[in-house]
């Protein structure tokens, strides 16, 4: 691509303002861990508040040299700004400091290109830069606003500027083609599941809760999984066959954060859409974390967005072994089970949390008492196989009753 983007391993000074009439501060240690997982090195933090931001810099003049001191004492290459920040302030900012300045949103966006791996997640990713940079096209190309000129190239013609605009235009347009035939695929995959009637859990939650971790737990995968932000980015679903359940499909997604960028909401429409179809989602939350509420109600924020806010929900309060609690379900006053606490590193409460499912999923599950006569042998067997019978009983006439539980759809289809 021809925007240029931050190189790893640089040393930046690290900005994070408290505005009034913000709801809350966004917490400074994850935008350390944002910073170090994009693989910059923070050196200095600059931090203060105003009543708004700034029109042309965002911040004042004191703090404006605050932060160029900073620059110079520990010779850092990049500021990096905790807020989102107009195409002009960035430009108006790295007139003053003579160096790279990035937003919270481009920093994200830098992640996420480091993430991805698959061919989709990969477009997705350019889809959500090119976005956002189009905006910011000018910071590299002032210098040709004017038309071009020469032999061969008089005329009305156009400016740089408005050719690469151009070109992005076509390009955008280019990469939403190719995502809407991803969508389509996956709209035709999960025509397919319904049709087979298989559950879809997908497991939700903050960046860094321990979903992969969790995921490579239940279904015995090899999910990459690590304690840094954004770990996953592509999505991963497992067929798993759960005791008196039956086979579920458990979705492995991409994490959320406070203030996502719409560009990255957007883009990752299709991925996302894994979520908003799913039959009960898992949201993984880090129990060990001191402002787990703030992003309990984050993630709420992003399912909204996403429509999936309505859908059945199971709290999975997870990385219990950092408390030294025991694993326990919590129900609501009709009984319901309505959150689980696990520990996904040493498995314990995973029973538990299976238990769960398959209560909340109950609503599809034939759970009876059948009597077979010696003729249905071929039936018997078949409710073996998958593991139906809880119980059974032989009679004196030579009949047998057992205690069936599996998912309906599977009971109607050996039936017939």
């Amino acid at each position: 691509m021809f925007f240029e983007r931050h190189r790893g391993g640089e040393r930046a000074v690290l900005v994070q303002l408290h505005l009034d009439g913000e709801a809350r501060d966004l917490s400074l240690l994850e935008f350390e861990e944002l910073v170090s997982s994009a693989g910059g090195e923070p050196v200095a933090v600059v931090t203060g508040s105003r009543r708004a931001p700034h029109a042309r810099t965002f911040v004042g003049e004191g703090k404006l040299e605050e932060i160029a001191a900073a620059c110079r004492d520990n010779e850092a290459e990049l500021v990096i700004f905790n807020h989102a920040l107009s195409p002009s302030q960035e430009r108006n900012l790295e007139r003053a400091l003579s160096c790279r300045v990035l937003a919270r949103t481009g920093l994200i966006l830098d992640i996420f290109a480091q993430r991805a791996r698959t061919h989709e997640g990969k477009l997705q990713v350019e889809l959500a830069q090119l976005t956002h940079m189009s905006t910011r096209l000018v910071r590299g190309w002032t210098h040709l606003e004017r038309q071009k000129g020469g032999i061969g190239l008089r005329g009305p013609g156009e400016t740089q500027l408005e050719t690469d605009r151009r070109l992005l235009r076509v390009r955008i347009k280019s990469i939403q083609g190719r995502l809407e035939r991803v969508r389509n695929q996956r709209e035709q995959s999960r025509r397919a599941r319904r049709r087979a009637e298989l559950p879809v859990l997908s497991l939700v939650g903050y960046t860094n809760a321990g979903k992969s971790t969790l995921f490579n737990r239940l279904t015995s995968s090899t999910v990459y999984a690590a304690d840094k932000l954004f770990a996953t980015l592509d999505p991963t679903l497992a067929r798993v066959d759960i005791e008196h359940l039956g086979p579920v499909l458990f979705a492995d997604t991409v994490g959320f954060i406070s203030d996502l960028p719409t560009t990255l909401v957007e883009a990752f429409k299709a991925t996302l859409e894994e979520t908003a179809n799913a039959s009960l989602l898992l949201h993984v939350v880090d129990v060990a974390a001191d402002n787990r509420d703030e992003l309990m109600a984050d993630v709420q924020t992003v399912l909204a967005e996403i429509r999936a806010d309505a859908l059945p929900q199971l709290l999975v309060f997870n990385k219990l072994d950092l408390l030294e609690q025991p694993a326990r379900i919590l129900r609501n006053d009709q009984g319901t089970a309505v959150a689980v606490y696990v520990s996904a590193v040493t498995g314990d409460g995973i029973p538990l949390l299976l238990e769960a499912v398959r209560e909340r999923l109950s609503v599809s599950l034939f759970d009876e008492e059948v009597t077979l006569d010696a003729t249905r042998g071929r039936l018997r067997a078949a409710l073996y196989a998958q593991g139906a019978v809880c119980h059974e009983e032989w009679q004196s006439d030579g009949s047998s009753r057992l205690h069936i539980r599996m998912p309906l759809s599977d009971w109607r289809r050996l039936n017939r």
